[in-house]
């Protein structure tokens, strides 16, 4: 579980971001995750401008909620910059055609390592015999940069050459591949939806001072809570006819195994049993009045 110390110390960097739509989006990632320290690296500084500008408005939709992580994010004109801090930096990929010289691991894989990353005390650079004190200790906790490449082209061979791991998202080959051929991968997923996917992975184990789902404690169908239910199940499939109609379907012993799947639980069980005796009842009120009621006189 990240802590929120832990989760201020993850950079999330787009290079190159074109879009202010995708910054928004990015930004409500980092928003719904815990996350906080945005950075663009971009000489130009309108997408990040203008990011800012809609979402001050009413009706932006790309970064909900996500107005305090724009208004401190930070622009820098180039990748070194961006990252300048950091100790540890860890790149996104969605290959494409490219030849790439470096290993790639699938996200699942990826994650515990930029976990161990950030949460190891005083960063992997620190030498063991500061682990533990203050002061000075304290300007060596582990940093790290996870970047995100722009819309257009993606992380290229030079920013990946500043990072220690790279990670691709696992996407679905649109391409049906025939048997020993190598489907056609999708280039790329959008930039905000790739940013939330990631931090999603980082922040499966949870979050400090969450509030966990009620557990549903029900007590079990007893074996005398199903005999019950298969004797009023008998009874319907008897005075509606159907035990006449289907013999073969009315056998106890089939209509036993049924009860197995309708009463798993004490409540299930009373449920059913409630309902079926309704059946029984109104079958039963239908049957009288249909016997009493007179004849026809003949014409």
């Amino acid at each position: 579980m990240l802590s929120s110390a832990a989760r201020s110390r993850l950079a999330i960097v787009l290079v190159g971001a074109r879009n202010p739509a995708n910054i928004g989006a990015a930004a409500r990632a980092l928003h719904d995750f815990g996350f906080s320290d945005l950075r663009i690296a971009n000489e130009f500084a309108p997408p990040l401008q203008a990011a800012q500008l809609e979402a001050t408005q009413s009706a932006s939709k790309s970064a909900v909620s996500a107005q305090h992580i724009l208004s401190t994010a930070r622009r820098f004109d180039t990748l070194l910059e961006a990252v300048a801090d950091c100790t540890f930096i860890a790149g996104t990929t969605a290959i494409g055609e490219r030849e790439l010289t470096q290993p790639i691991l699938p996200l699942e894989q990826a994650a515990p390592l930029i976990l161990a990353a950030l949460t190891m005390p005083g960063g992997p650079l620190m030498p063991q015999s500061l682990s533990g004190m203050g002061g000075e200790a304290e300007s060596t906790q582990p940093r790290v940069a996870l970047l995100f490449g722009s819309e257009k082209t993606g992380l290229t061979n030079e920013h990946l050459s500043h990072c220690s791991l790279l990670t691709t998202i696992p996407l679905f080959s649109p391409g049906a591949a025939a048997e020993g051929e190598k489907a056609a991968r999708h280039l790329s997923m959008n930039l905000g939806q790739a940013v939330a996917v990631c931090l999603y992975e980082l922040t499966r184990s949870g979050f400090e001072g969450q509030i966990d789902l009620p557990v549903q404690h029900e007590a079990p169908a007893t074996e005398q809570d199903r005999e019950r239910l298969t004797e009023l199940l008998l009874e319907v499939m008897q005075s509606t006819g159907y035990t006449r109609r289907y013999p073969h379907n009315a056998a106890a012993s089939f209509v036993r195994r049924l009860v197995q799947q309708l009463g798993r639980t004490h409540r299930e069980a009373m449920t059913w049993m409630g309902i079926l005796r309704q059946v029984t009842f109104r079958s039963t009120e239908e049957s009288s009045a249909s016997t009493a009621k007179p004849p026809r006189p003949p014409r």
